[in-house]
């Protein structure tokens, strides 16, 4: 993939995230807030962009949104397709409900 095809492919990515983070918030709040990992500010924030302001922050070639599971422990749950997968699944909601919530630094 060349580097353009992978910049194009970030900014869709971007505009995807911030597009639907904005239709959580707007939605559910709280269950936003669990969901996307962020924080009551950042939230905040998201609720009230405007569309020129969403295609503006895209537009950037570095991704806004991470993986937030920084454990293998949690990854392996997450991707276990094994007769407890359900199980799998609420254990690993449960560790990443404990991890911080992103901040604005």
């Amino acid at each position: 993939m060349k580097a353009t095809e992978l910049t194009t492919e970030i900014k869709d990515l971007n505009l995807t995230y911030l597009m639907l983070a904005q239709q959580m918030v707007l939605a559910d709040k709280d269950m936003a807030i669990f969901r996307l990992g962020v924080s009551k500010d950042i939230a905040d924030v998201l609720e009230v962009l405007s569309l020129s302001q969403i295609l503006k922050l895209a537009n950037s070639n570095m991704m806004l949104c991470r993986i937030r599971f920084d454990d293998s422990l949690v990854f392996g749950m997450l991707t276990d397709y094994s007769k407890e997968k359900l199980m799998s699944q609420s254990h690993a909601a449960i560790l990443l409900a404990g991890q911080p919530a992103e901040e604005i630094a």
